[in-house]
């Protein structure tokens, strides 16, 4: 199987048991307290795998990069947290520092 789609199936899981964790009000509501659980080693099992087949400065790179904006525009539509211009440039400033990072891993 592609190893991106791992990734990407990865990531999701872990967006989700992240936006549950808050949900869950310190794991004290029973159904997202499931989810977090589920969630969070579903992701870190599909992380895994796609470390046999990715280097892993690219898997955390792009899990971190790519987890860290989902979980900041979940919170945001979810929980009606702010998204403010700071924040989008921060975005844009791992965006491009998980690119370079591919990259020269890629010419490595």
């Amino acid at each position: 199987m592609n190893p991106f789609l791992i990734l990407a199936v990865a990531i999701g899981a872990e967006i989700t048991a992240t936006l549950a964790l808050k949900a869950a009000d310190g794991l004290t509501r029973p159904g997202p307290t499931v989810l977090v659980a589920l969630g969070y080693g579903t992701a870190l099992w599909l992380m895994s795998s796609s470390m046999d087949m990715l280097p892993i400065g690219i898997v955390y790179a792009i899990w971190a990069g790519v987890g860290m904006v989902g979980a900041a525009l979940g919170g945001a539509i979810l929980f009606g947290e702010p998204v403010t211009p700071l924040m989008i440039l921060g975005i844009g400033v791992i965006a491009v520092g998980v690119g370079i990072l591919a990259a020269a891993q890629a010419h490595a």
